[in-house]
């Protein structure tokens, strides 16, 4: 296992100087809930700050009219119908599913809509399977509450999956991640206070970080910048540095006030992170 370098930064895509719109990437983010309506938006947040359009859906229709609020702080996202969200996928370099997503109250998958929490269990579920079955080529990054209702056997090939401890343990069981990136043939960003990234071939180390990133969000903000960096890069040097320059960017929050900082803080600062890191 190797431990990755800022100066493997570098080797992220570079805009050109005559480049015009829509030549930097294209990307669609998929997610939210009633309960975790906020999620994608920090992915958005981190998204839209590296791509040249971020295109954000939801099946829960109460987040239109927070997108249309969130409109007037970042310009650069547009609201998708969910019915039209296969014609946008169609188009844009790389896809983000998951962030906000209900999960089961018990963690196991349920076969019945037995109460409210159970049905939002089955929606999650059967969104995250067709789209994952009916694009499969398309470069995706699954997160959140995707990864909590899936089957492993649904992950496309060369897809970034990005859990948690829990959430490995949910998709994955017992095998390893080393034995389960390969099985799987995908890159697995296992989350933690050192983040292990997997893929078939490679192994990684991402150090740095602190407490303060175990806020609810910090993950969505991560995974937002994955799919940025995914649209116009290889997935294991988008997945190890969006590790990277997230923990980086939390660690120049930590300077500053210690643990006291949101998601929200974290997400705005990946930016200026990147450039420095990169510069």
């Amino acid at each position: 296992m190797r431990k990755f370098a800022a100066s493997e930064l570098r080797g992220l895509y570079r805009p050109d100087k005559n480049s015009s719109g829509e030549d930097n990437g294209q990307v669609v983010i998929i997610g939210g809930s009633s309960l975790f309506h906020g999620a994608p938006f920090f992915a958005v947040q981190s998204a839209s700050r590296v791509v040249d359009m971020v295109f954000f859906s939801s099946p829960e229709k109460s987040l239109r009219d927070v997108a249309a609020n969130l409109k007037s702080r970042l310009f650069n996202f547009i609201w998708v119908p969910f019915g039209e969200v296969e014609d946008y996928i169609k188009k844009s370099d790389a896809v983000l599913i998951g962030p906000g997503f209900m999960r089961a109250h018990n963690e196991k998958a349920n076969t019945g809509p037995s109460n409210a929490s159970d049905k939002a269990y089955n929606v999650s579920r059967k969104i995250t399977q067709e789209l994952l079955d009916k694009f499969p080529n398309k470069k995706w990054v699954v997160d959140g509450g995707s990864l909590q209702v899936m089957e492993p056997e649904w992950i496309p090939k060369g897809a970034i999956v990005t859990p948690n401890k829990k959430e490995y343990k949910i998709l994955f069981g017992d095998l390893n991640p080393d034995e389960a990136s390969k099985k799987y043939d995908c890159i697995i960003v296992l989350k933690g206070p050192v983040t292990y990234v997997y893929s078939s071939n490679e192994r990684f180390e991402v150090h740095g970080g602190n407490p303060g990133m175990t806020k609810g969000g910090t993950g969505d903000a991560m995974a937002g910048l994955t799919v940025g960096l995914l649209a116009k890069n290889e997935p294991m040097l988008a997945a190890t540095s969006a590790a990277y320059v997230t923990k980086a960017a939390g660690d120049a929050l930590y300077k500053k006030q210690g643990v006291y900082y949101n998601a929200d803080d974290l997400a705005n600062i990946i930016p200026e992170t990147l450039y420095k890191l990169t510069a």
